[in-house]
């Protein structure tokens, strides 16, 4: 009997090991088969068209699962800063396929991306307040970073920034609505079927659209008459939806060979796809983006212009006397005319080619990596 019972015990001991390993291995397929879907970039002999509505249905589910995530949990920064990145994605892509769309789509999906990306900005905008305020008194800690005044100035902005925190995580109401948009939209898009164009054709229309507009908000930006600040800004929105483009229309190894350098942030850029040798795809999303985080910051410091301005018509903590106030600014203009400087000179390199010149370059590169 000890022996039978004993058969007994390593038979269902190596029955449960087997199923724990086979529920392992489910485990790992199913999040391979996710990172493939939600890959940003063309796959090996993917057709542009049918690899764009992959790329646009993986990034709305990544979207919705963050917010659907914990739902009797506050929402995290991380969630909305990741959510808001998805969106900034598919607004590139639908820009890029603004033809093939058709107006009446395109506008419809347009309109829906951007006033959930509105809805969730305000604790972000709070963040980047404090943080821009950190790295202009990291870069003057002389003038700043002793200053009692600034002390108080920033504890004021670290307050706002926990109530904002606190209002968009525990806005359910808001948290729904934004859901509700985002599935609108991706069923929206799901009924799209992307034309049998060609390759490259399917998308040329929209990334010489994508690619002239930066191009004018360049020279907009470089005359300096009216707003500039603003200027700047909305050259600054054309050339993430560039960045973006050359992203979705790389070619990406699933396995992660010839993986491309371009998926960067402001902190910590890779070193691969850089220089003369990279492929023009990844050559021009990485100025790309790097021309996206100059203006990025310039807008920043006009933001938090706006809020020392704003503090010195205030009472209590936070409040800026006239003398640190108008010193702080002097900083923030410095820096900013430094920024556009460097801004421009980097955009004139990005956009040096004509529209046309440009694309047939694109194409170009995107028919040799087809080939390979």
């Amino acid at each position: 009997m000890a022996s039978v019972a004993a058969t007994l015990a390593a038979t269902v001991a190596v029955g449960v090991g087997v199923a724990l390993a086979k529920a392992e291995r489910d485990r790992r397929s199913a999040r391979v088969r996710t990172a493939r879907a939600r890959q940003f970039a063309l796959l090996p002999r993917e057709h542009p068209g049918e690899g764009l509505r992959r790329m646009a249905l993986g990034q709305f589910d990544l979207a919705i699962e963050l917010l659907e995530r914990d739902w009797g949990a506050t929402l995290t920064e991380h969630a909305v800063h990741e959510t808001r990145k998805s969106l900034k994605r598919l607004r590139a892509l639908i820009r890029l396929l603004e033809e093939e769309l058709g107006a009446r789509a395109f506008a419809r999906e347009n309109a829906l991306l951007r006033g959930a990306g509105m809805r969730l900005a305000g604790a972000r905008d709070a963040e980047v307040i404090v943080d821009t305020l950190d790295r202009l008194c990291a870069r003057h800690p002389k003038e700043l970073a002793r200053s009692g005044r600034i002390l108080e100035l920033r504890s004021a902005l670290v307050a706002e920034r926990t109530r904002e925190a606190m209002k968009a995580s525990e806005d359910t109401a808001t948290r729904a609505e934004v859901l509700a948009d985002l599935r609108a939209a991706r069923s929206g898009l799901a009924e799209w079927t992307p034309s049998r164009r060609d390759g490259f054709e399917a998308v040329e229309p929209g990334l010489r659209r994508i690619y002239k507009q930066g191009r004018r908000r360049l020279r907009r930006a470089s005359r300096r008459r009216g707003d500039t600040a603003r200027a700047m800004h909305e050259w600054r929105k054309r050339v993430k939806d560039l960045r973006y483009a050359a992203e979705m229309l790389d070619r990406i190894d699933p396995d992660g060979r010839g993986k491309a350098g371009h998926r960067s942030g402001k902190r910590g850029r890779k070193k691969s796809g850089r220089g003369k040798d990279a492929p023009l795809l990844r050559r021009v999303a990485r100025r790309a983006d790097e021309l996206g985080e100059l203006l990025g910051e310039e807008h920043d410091l006009v933001v938090l212009a706006e809020r020392v301005r704003a503090a010195g018509k205030r009472g209590g903590v936070g409040a800026l006397d006239k003398q640190t106030r108008r010193a702080l600014l002097k900083l923030i203009e410095r820096r900013r005319k430094r920024l556009r400087r460097v801004a421009l000179r980097e955009g004139k390199r990005l956009y040096r080619r004509k529209p046309g010149r440009f694309v047939r370059r694109v194409g170009e590169a995107y028919a040799r990596q087809a080939r390979a």
